[in-house]
C-alpha cells in the first residue's frame, strides 16, 4: 500500500467536509470542502505534486474562498420579505404605543403585547402616546405623539 496522498484522499476529505456543512451550516466547511475537491482535481491532473504543496494549496484555497464568500455576502445581503425577523425591536419602528411607566431622566417603559420594553426619549408621563423612532439593542428610542 502506498503512503502517498492521492487525489481520492482529497475527494473523500472534500466530501466529508461538505457533509459536515450539512450538519453544521454556516458556509465555512462548504468552502473548505470545495477547496479539498479542487486540490484533488489538481492532483489528478498533476500527480507528482508533493504533499507540502497539496496542503499549502488547500490552506490558501480555503482561506481565500471563505474570505471571498464573506466579502460577497456583505456586499450582496440576502433579500427577504421579513428583514427584521431576528431583530424584533425593528418591527416596532414607526408604530405608536402608550407608555406603561413614565419616562424620567430619559428612561421609561412601555408594553408591547406581552413584553415590557425599556425606552429612551424626552421625559413624559405614564399613559402618553409615543412613536418608536429607532432601536439600540433592547432599548427602543421614542418620541411623543401629539
Amino acid at each position: 500500500m502506498s503512503e502517498t496522498i492521492i487525489f481520492w484522499h482529497w475527494w473523500i476529505f472534500g466530501g466529508v467536509l461538505i457533509l459536515v456543512e450539512m450538519l453544521l451550516p454556516g458556509f465555512f466547511f462548504l468552502w473548505m470542502g470545495v477547496s479539498a475537491l479542487a486540490v484533488g482535481l489538481m492532483l489528478w491532473i498533476f500527480p507528482p505534486l508533493g504533499w507540502e504543496w497539496q496542503f499549502l494549496t488547500f490552506a490558501v484555497l480555503s482561506v481565500a474562498s471563505i474570505v471571498v464568500w464573506r466579502l460577497w455576502l456583505r456586499n450582496n445581503p440576502p433579500q427577504t420579505d421579513q428583514p427584521a425577523l431576528n431583530r424584533r425591536g425593528m418591527r416596532y419602528v414607526g408604530r405608536v404605543f402608550t407608555l406603561e411607566a413614565p419616562i424620567v431622566n430619559g428612561v421609561g417603559k412601555l408594553r408591547v403585547d406581552d413584553t415590557m420594553w425599556k425606552v429612551e426619549g424626552a421625559d413624559a408621563a405614564a399613559g402618553t402616546r409615543v412613536k418608536v423612532t429607532g432601536v439600540d439593542g433592547t432599548l427602543l428610542k421614542v418620541e411623543r405623539q401629539p
